[in-house]
């Protein structure tokens, strides 16, 4: 039986990676921009209810929930060509439209303001799971949105579904401040992420930046979406083993068990390679690479999506390499 997991982006960085997100899930699963399987993909043994759930007219909707305080992205969203793709019945933007001004106390007064409304789209998407597993949240730990309205719902969701596991996708700020009070809305979700989330996926703006200037032909014009596409690629492959069932880590609480040694050590770093044209826009081309290649590139600072000076003492508690392909198990 599927474990199915519940997607929440906030704010704009949240909305922009889940958007491209939902792009490439439904390129990987054969569900083009209205929800609708395409005939290639009827017979694979993918699990597509982990993260869709089946319309009575047989569409494929994500069991996604947009909230934002400024309608400017879940606009763009609305417009763009997966529209058809999602509820309307779970988009939330204020209607005062006016966003959380980079202010964390204004997204969480937000969130206490509008608690009722988002909280009956979690409960709708939750009773509508056969057995839901866990929520998945997408945003920016540095505005006022993601940050404020991001802790808002952390501790209400963890004092609410207090046996479902809860994984952020977090995207951290650079050192240097684009906003004066960028360092506190850090602070202040950090402590949430700490007490109230079960695993945290760091992903770290200075690196991605850095990533996309070093391994990728990107302008500055196209560096935001290509980082964009970065993170969703990463959250893709990091729940391949969930829609596409093996023999080990086919739920998120095993994958979480693996690499979680004590529970408020959860913050957990990621490395992609190759970089493929398929899966970024101009993408430097890649040579035949051995199980082997990947590894080792995997552990190299450069691929590494967290700005972190190595040293001889520093060691990893866990690991997890998910290698898609033709593999041999062997290797």
């Amino acid at each position: 039986m599927p474990r199915e997991i519940v997607t929440v982006q906030l704010g704009q960085c949240g909305n922009q990676v889940g958007s491209v997100f939902w792009q490439r899930l439904c390129a990987e699963h054969g569900i083009n921009n209205e929800g609708i399987l395409e005939e290639w993909a009827t017979d694979g043994g993918d699990r597509k209810d982990v993260f869709f759930y089946q319309a009575d007219d047989e569409h494929y909707i994500p069991r996604a929930i947009l909230v934002d305080l400024e309608p400017r992205v879940v606009n763009s969203i609305l417009s763009s060509s997966h529209a058809a793709l999602y509820n309307p019945e779970n988009i939330f933007v204020s209607k005062d439209g006016g966003g959380a001004g980079n202010n964390w106390a204004m997204g969480y007064s937000a969130g206490e303001k509008h608690y009722e409304e988002i909280m009956e789209m979690v409960d709708r998407e939750a009773e509508g799971s056969d057995s839901l597993e866990g929520f998945m949240l997408m945003h920016s730990i540095a505005g006022g949105t993601g940050s404020g309205l991001g802790s808002f719902l952390l501790e209400r969701l963890n004092d609410k579904f207090p046996k479902k596991l809860i994984q952020t996708y977090s995207v951290f700020p650079n050192n240097t401040a684009d906003v004066v009070v960028q360092p506190y809305n850090s602070l202040l979700a950090m402590k949430r992420l700490a007490n109230n989330a079960d695993s945290v996926v760091v992903v770290d703006n200075a690196a991605l930046t850095r990533i996309v200037a070093d391994r990728l032909q990107g302008d500055a014009a196209a560096s935001f979406s290509q980082a964009n596409q970065l993170v969703a690629t990463v959250m893709a492959a990091s729940t391949q083993t969930l829609r596409y069932p093996g023999y080990m880590n086919n739920d998120l609480v095993g994958i979480i068990a693996s690499l979680i040694p004590t529970p408020r050590c959860h913050f957990l770093s990621t490395s992609y390679t190759p970089f493929t044209g398929e899966s970024m826009d101009k993408a430097k081309s890649t040579r035949k690479t051995t199980v082997l290649d990947v590894m080792r590139r995997l552990l190299q600072p450069k691929n590494r999506m967290v700005s972190t000076s190595p040293s001889k003492t520093s060691c990893y508690i866990s690991i997890l390499n998910i290698i898609q392909g033709d593999v041999d198990p062997t290797d």
